[in-house]
């Protein structure tokens, strides 16, 4: 196993920076720390960050995943989830762990397969980015650079889609694998959870969503 000694960051150090490790360290440490959910790694050409977050990112998290497979529930549409598996690539020396990630439109290529190898299968269709506190490593040219077709960012106040272009990621109004929903449909949702419950929240969003179905 490979050693390395972490300790509980404070609020404004969430994070490790280590330089010059090489690929096989950091598939190393994607091994040591698989049974530890609450580390996240990011890779990029020998730069490793190494982060614990913050309750505030757990919960945004699994709020954002949650509204996104009702969503998928209520327009019929397949799924596979993938919370945070690491999409890595040895060829492009990087890799990361998104908030949540997912195979909407492309889920027929993976589904029933057990372990997804992206150097012969499209990466996810869509992935989640908490930041709440900001990487030290672009994370949006690795995901560019994974062919990652539409991320999701939420900062702790808004929400914005972002879809990939030839010059990179564009912030649009509208989600390409969750037709017909905005991002101002998301934000909202996400901005009652500070006064309403999940479950409440869930049932409200669903209402919304059918409603807004039927209107087209």
């Amino acid at each position: 196993m490979t050693s390395i000694l972490l300790r509980r960051p404070s609020f404004k150090s969430d994070r490790v920076i280590l330089e010059n490790i090489s690929w096989y360290t950091y598939q190393s440490l994607l091994a040591d720390f698989e049974r530890s959910p609450a580390i996240r790694l990011t890779y990029d050409s020998g730069t490793l960050e190494i982060r614990m977050p913050l309750d505030v990112h757990e919960s945004y998290k699994k709020l954002i995943g949650r509204l996104i497979e009702a969503a998928t529930e209520e327009l019929g549409l397949e799924v596979r989830s993938l919370g945070s598996r690491t999409c890595n690539r040895e060829d492009l020396t990087s890799g990361l762990e998104p908030a949540q990630c997912y195979y909407i439109q492309n889920e027929p290529l993976v589904r029933g397969v057990e372990q997804i190898d992206l150097n012969q299968l499209p990466p996810p269709d869509l992935a989640v980015e908490i930041d709440i506190t900001s990487s030290s490593l672009d994370r949006f040219e690795i995901y560019k650079n994974l062919g990652v077709p539409e991320i999701w960012r939420f900062d702790g106040e808004c929400l914005t889609i972002n879809l990939l272009t030839d010059g990179g990621y564009s912030s649009v109004n509208q989600s390409i694998a969750l037709i017909p929903l905005t991002a101002k449909d998301f934000s909202e949702f996400v901005a009652r959870s500070k006064v309403v419950g999940e479950n409440s929240l869930l049932r409200q969003f669903r209402a919304a969503l059918k409603a807004k179905v039927k209107s087209m």
